[in-house]
């Protein structure tokens, strides 16, 4: 396993809630990204512990290689990822986001 993949699984199993997403909470860089993290904060996620991936091409591509999942935001919950933006949408629209968060 490489030293980014070694980092990534750390992050996400350490890190109760964790968005893989393109800038930060405060300045998304994309809409998807931005939709994410307005998810979470409806779902009542307070401090969103964020990875900006366009600050290191080895975790962008690597956490599609960790993921098997081409694209970016990446939400992972316990350890267990969750999905993107149009899963999260879905998931806060029918109350399971907000259930699995335990908010």
């Amino acid at each position: 396993m490489s030293d980014v993949q070694t980092w990534i699984k750390e992050t996400v199993t350490n890190t109760p809630v964790v968005l893989f997403m393109k800038g930060t909470a405060q300045f998304p860089q994309c809409g998807f990204s931005g939709r994410a993290i307005q998810i979470l904060k409806a779902c009542g996620v307070e401090n969103i512990a964020t990875v900006n991936v366009l600050d290191d091409p080895e975790v962008r591509q690597g956490i599609k290689e960790y993921s098997n999942w081409p694209t970016i935001p990446q939400l992972y919950i316990k350890g267990e990822f969750i999905g993107g933006s149009d899963i999260m949408n879905e998931m806060y629209e029918s109350g399971e986001l907000k259930a699995l968060l335990g908010a």
